[in-house]
């Protein structure tokens, strides 16, 4: 099992705050560091000191880190235009030495786009930017040097765009797609991703999800056009300590009211989250991204790099 970190900037963490926490989390052993892309707070806390963006973050932590991987989880398809953000990406894999990870979806959060000024169209308008997207930047990155990519689709035109920068990670970094969607999500993910993200549903729903990207899968032909299998993964809500006081304390800001939708945390001692884990890992999941909520809270990394990682089959 492979276990990444998750964390939620936008409530309320500044840059040296995510880079303590980032050295921390390559110090004592995980996978990777990813983090949300949200300009605001989905509850009524201010998020204090503000939104940091996600990609300027992760550009400045490629060159403060030297294994962990970085990415999001995800970027909204209606922040950027796809060439730019192909360049952008590109560049970070670059600066990283070839570690970065882009996950992407359509965006859902309203009231992060209409306080700054951001266009959100209708749901079916979204989830066809972002299909368009997806062709997009993974064209630019697949275009072989020297030639050009060009596109024509509903929302976007791309002319001999001479498609560079070019990645470290050929034929590009690794695309995350994922959400619970039960139609057009895993339809995405078959034709598009590398990986498969279900976040922060109970096991069954999980599966479930798994189940119907597996199908989506084999109704585009993904194996028989030659690419290798979908990681299947999951985001677990996490909240443990050595006692049940030190979990419930971290669990407090769970019952905060907030947009998310229902979540189904593990909230108790290091063995029910390896418990939650292996159970995940019954199902098909290679992949855990934990969700952490506080900055300040290292003791938290350190208790689950010290009694949980070292029970897991795999690297960290």
């Amino acid at each position: 099992m492979r276990v990444s970190v998750f964390t939620e900037p936008h409530r309320g963490a500044s840059y040296d705050d995510q880079l303590r926490f980032a050295r921390l989390v390559e110090e004592t052993g995980f996978e990777g560091f990813f983090r949300a892309d949200h300009y605001r707070a989905m509850g009524d806390e201010p998020g204090l000191p503000g939104p940091t963006d996600a990609w300027l973050t992760l550009a400045a932590l490629a060159r403060e880190t030297s294994r962990i991987r970085l990415g999001t989880l995800v970027t909204s398809a209606t922040f950027r235009l796809p060439g730019p953000l192909a360049v952008l990406v590109a560049q970070v894999d670059q600066m990283s030495g070839g570690r970065v990870e882009l996950g992407i979806g359509a965006g859902w959060y309203e009231r992060e786009h209409t306080a700054y000024g951001i266009p959100f169209p209708a749901v079916t308008e979204r989830f066809d930017r972002l299909a368009e997207q997806l062709e997009i930047v993974t064209g630019l990155w697949r275009t072989p040097p020297g030639e050009t990519y060009s596109f024509t689709g509903d929302h976007y035109r791309l002319v001999d765009a001479p498609a560079l920068p070019k990645p470290v990670q050929q034929p590009g970094p690794p695309v995350i797609v994922g959400g619970r969607g039960p139609k057009r999500t895993p339809e995405l993910a078959a034709r598009y991703a590398d990986e498969f993200n279900m976040p922060f549903k109970t096991v069954g729903e999980t599966a479930a999800a798994y189940e119907r990207v597996r199908e989506a899968c084999d109704r585009t032909g993904r194996a028989a056009s030659g690419r290798p299998p979908l990681v299947l993964s999951a985001g677990v809500v996490v909240a443990i300590g050595r006692t049940d006081a030190d979990a419930q304390r971290r669990a407090a800001p769970l019952h905060v009211k907030s947009a998310l939708p229902p979540e189904d945390p593990v909230v108790g001692s290091p063995a029910q989250l390896v418990d939650r884990l292996g159970e995940f890992a019954a199902i098909g999941a290679t992949r855990v991204h934990l969700r952490l909520i506080d900055f300040d809270d290292l003791d938290h990394v350190e208790l689950i790099a010290a009694e949980v990682l070292p029970q897991l089959d795999g690297p960290g």
